[in-house]
């Protein structure tokens, strides 16, 4: 029996209303699919608004600091509490609505980790520490469907094109998901829809590739299209239809679809390694500037129109972000 994706069912067991998300495929839960609660629950209900977590970066030197903010409004950063591990520069990041997920990463100078730090985004605190990754590495990037986070890339310091992936709800030991079709893999932006995870642009060389995975199977990437201009340090967000890559220029895409990207505008000032969180409305921009330089500017753009990018407010201290901002109003999780 085919199921489109969608479909609604009523689970006498639960006594809840489900929707089957992927597929179509057989009946049931497959790894090519499966069958989701629907909730009156959200990340407004749960903390008064979706709120994006910068945690990490290079300072000079490295620091744990979490800055949060409620991205509905505009302002300067609060302190959200500290990472456990001192090798925070190059982390990726990824949520569900109720974690924010760090992994990877390294001391300046020093080794890699294959540690994860995760805190619970409707409180403040410091995070707590586990193994995420199967290859300690760092500039791995992250996205995630609210069940898995997945990270991809990153270096050794020889580029790594694996793919890997843990439960994010029981922190389950990191597995194998797949290989990344392209070795350009450092510095990579990350976005997703419920389904779909993308990886564009790159470093080492740098390329203007567009990566894709669906989330909920495993395997390795395909092409989805290419961005405008080749860009070697990305940041990616968006919502659950429309992706936003942002670095040397604004380019966004419609996920549901294949193809290159399009032009959405300009950020205001140079935000080399640039570190995105994004909920249904918003993509925010952090901190990134060209080593040994650190910033404080936060900026967002709103995701529906097309048009330059806005101050937000600052950062609590100047550094470098590369991908560890996270939120839990991303577009994996609808």
């Amino acid at each position: 029996m085919s199921i489109t994706p969608g479909a609604i069912r009523f689970n006498t067991d639960s006594m809840k209303l489900e929707y089957y998300r992927c597929g179509p495929v057989g009946f049931g839960t497959l790894a090519s699919g499966e069958w989701v609660q629907l909730t009156t629950d959200s990340q407004d209900i749960q903390t008064g608004g979706t709120r994006a977590l910068f945690g990490g970066g290079y300072t000079p030197g490295n620091t744990k600091r979490i800055d949060y903010a409620n991205m509905s409004t505009t302002g300067n950063f609060i302190t959200f509490g500290e990472l456990t591990d001192t090798q925070n520069w190059s982390k990726g990041a990824t949520a569900s609505r109720v974690r924010g997920i760090w992994a990877g990463g390294k001391q300046e100078p020093g080794t890699n980790t294959d540690k994860g730090e995760h805190v619970t985004i409707a409180s403040t605190g410091n995070s707590t520490q586990f193994t995420a990754l199967v290859t300690a590495r760092r500039s791995a990037v992250g996205v995630s469907n609210g069940n898995r986070a997945i990270f991809a890339g990153g270096r050794t310091p020889t580029r790594q094109t694996v793919i890997e992936y843990f439960d994010i709800a029981s922190l389950s030991a990191p597995q194998s998901f797949g290989d990344l079709a392209r070795d350009s893999s450092v510095s990579m932006g990350p976005l997703q829809s419920q389904t779909r995870g993308l990886f564009g642009g790159g470093y080492s060389p740098n390329v203007n590739n567009i990566d894709m995975i669906t989330m909920s199977t495993l395997g390795n990437s395909a092409d989805f299209g290419d961005l405008l201009i080749t860009s070697g340090q990305n940041g990616g967000g968006g919502n659950a239809v429309r992706g936003i890559f942002t670095g040397d220029r604004i380019n966004y895409v419609t996920i549901a679809t294949l193809g290159d990207a399009l032009d959405f505008g300009d950020l205001t000032h140079d935000q080399d390694y640039p570190s995105n969180a994004s909920s249904p409305t918003r993509v925010i921009m952090a901190a990134g500037r060209a080593h040994p330089n650190t910033d404080v500017t936060v900026e967002y753009i709103q995701i529906a129109s097309k048009g330059d990018a806005i101050d937000f407010g600052d950062l609590t201290e100047a550094r470098q972000m590369r991908n560890s901002g996270c939120s839990n109003g991303h577009g994996g999780l609808g």
